[in-house]
């Protein structure tokens, strides 16, 4: 029976996708073959050998040594797009708070809530401090274009928005299913000239810290109002602050309140709920469930980021799955292997992983001889060898 550990207090109906036959699944099972893990801290973690892969149910993995993981020969998932509407719908809502200051209107409200009958009456006198523009007809930059932001710029643009869109990285895949209506910023200067609103949803790695920042903000209208829902460490939180000191920034929505910026003024201070609903939180653990099943019963890849996608369709042949440095005549060595054995290679897939030195191979074998995963895991420049009978 494999053990799935559970790292958080996650406790969706999608976990019953293991069957109870094959799977113990619980927060204390010992020597894991699978962790699910939404914001656990995993990188002061040792990993025991029977450890074959992590799943993070949300799309950011700096919780996880995703590096050391590879080395070790654990296979990280996560689930890009599972919390695409959650986040969408929060984006919009950001939008709305930041233009009009209903935030700062209920509080005043709440202020007078002992003046008796005079609270109308100061309603309507007061009520011209927390007016702002519709977001009709201003424009919108999004800066990355994968499941979220498509999301968002689409339901911008019905809502009337003119929505430019910037991403060097974004796939075919992503392109394809952009509308039409997108507008194209020709780089990330030119977004930020162009947007009355702007808002984020990159990756955080060492090109994107800090990408809003004094030299970025001097670039963007006067008034613009800035969303980030993706990581704290996208935006510089001292050149943030002044740039609402000095009024060239109107509003900063941050789904990351810290020392700094939590009742700063300005500063629309959201308690990290961007993936916060149940919707949101069953679609994340039913993907990263499948992709932990997929992984362990047949050694497909699917949403990893520290490996290559990797998917054969599977048989009824016995397969091996191996984990393995992509250097020269490594295959040859392996195929050498199982010939040496008189095992047949029935099916064959090898996926290099882009950016590392890793490479993953899985064959289909038309017999198992016990010695052959053993044999194999001996050929220097391999990291791990599973078969699945």
């Amino acid at each position: 029976m494999y053990k799935i550990k559970i790292l958080n207090n996650i406790k969706s109906k999608e976990l019953r996708r293991f069957d109870s036959a094959k799977y113990a699944v619980s927060t204390d099972v010992e020597d894991p073959e699978a962790i699910i893990v939404r914001s656990a801290h995993m990188h002061n973690m040792e990993f025991g050998p029977e450890l074959l892969c992590i799943g993070r149910a949300g799309a950011g993995v700096n919780n996880i040594p995703t590096d050391r993981c590879a080395d070790e020969g654990i296979i990280v998932f996560n689930t890009p797009g599972a919390n695409a509407e959650a986040v969408k719908e929060l984006a919009l809502c950001a939008m709305f708070l930041s233009s009009r200051d209903i935030i700062g209107g209920v509080n005043w409200v709440n202020s007078i809530a002992t003046k008796g009958d005079d609270v109308a009456a100061l309603v309507e006198r007061q009520k011209a401090h927390f007016a702002g523009p519709e977001i009709r007809g201003k424009t919108l930059g999004v800066i990355g274009l994968g499941a979220i932001g498509a999301k968002i710029a689409q339901a911008a643009h019905e809502l009337g928005m003119r929505v430019y869109g910037y991403d060097p990285y974004i796939s075919v895949e992503a392109a394809w299913g952009l509308s039409p209506n997108i507008l194209r910023a020709k780089d990330f200067n030119d977004l930020c000239k162009e947007s009355d609103f702007i808002t984020l949803h990159v990756p955080y790695i060492k090109s994107t810290h800090n990408m809003i920042n004094k030299k970025s903000i001097a670039l963007m209208k006067q008034d613009v109002r800035v969303i980030n829902l993706a990581r704290a460490e996208l935006v510089s939180d001292d050149d943030m602050l002044a740039a609402l000191a000095s009024g060239k920034v109107k509003h900063y929505v941050t789904d990351f309140p810290n020392a700094k910026t939590a009742g700063a003024p300005g500063v629309i201070a959201i308690p990290h709920l961007g993936a916060s609903t149940p919707e949101s939180e069953d679609n994340c653990v039913g993907m990263v469930c499948s992709e932990i099943i997929e992984y362990i019963e047949n050694g497909n890849i699917m949403n990893s980021v520290n490996m290559s996608h990797a998917y054969l369709p599977r048989t009824e042949d016995p397969r091996i799955c191996i984990i393995h440095y992509n250097v020269p005549d490594m295959i040859a060595r392996i195929t050498a292997e199982v010939s040496k054995h008189e095992v047949n290679i029935e099916n064959m897939l090898n996926a290099g992983t882009k950016g590392r030195s890793l490479a993953y191979t899985m064959l289909d074998v038309n017999a198992l001889p016990e010695e052959l995963e053993a044999a194999i895991e001996k050929i220097k420049g391999v990291i791990r060898v599973r078969a699945i009978p």
